[in-house]
């Protein structure tokens, strides 16, 4: 007799899951403001190590956050992060 394995609960992309998507990619813009800002470092490669982390994280938070927005689900424009906000005033005026 084999036993089943349980497959993986499939995370719901709607727009509540994009809400708290932009909230973390906020807060991934906010810790790379810190790294650069006031964080010390013992060397210019630990720095970069660290902001190269971050920006990683941030990077597929945003792929993934931008895909679900053009696949069409529903967002506030007010949840959308300080950085996506910037983006989207540049292409909107340009």
């Amino acid at each position: 007799m084999k036993k089943e394995v349980p497959q993986k609960k499939e995370v719901p992309h709607d727009k509540y899951f994009l809400k708290s998507l932009h909230q973390e990619i906020d807060l991934y813009d906010r810790k790379l403001a810190y790294v650069e800002k006031y964080a010390q470092f013992d060397s210019a490669e630990d720095r970069e190590g660290a902001e190269h982390k971050l920006l990683t994280k941030r990077a597929s938070l945003a792929e993934t956050a931008k895909k679900l927005a053009a696949d069409g689900v529903e967002f506030n424009r007010t949840d959308l992060p300080r950085s996506f906000r910037a983006e989207a005033d540049t292409g909107a005026s340009g």
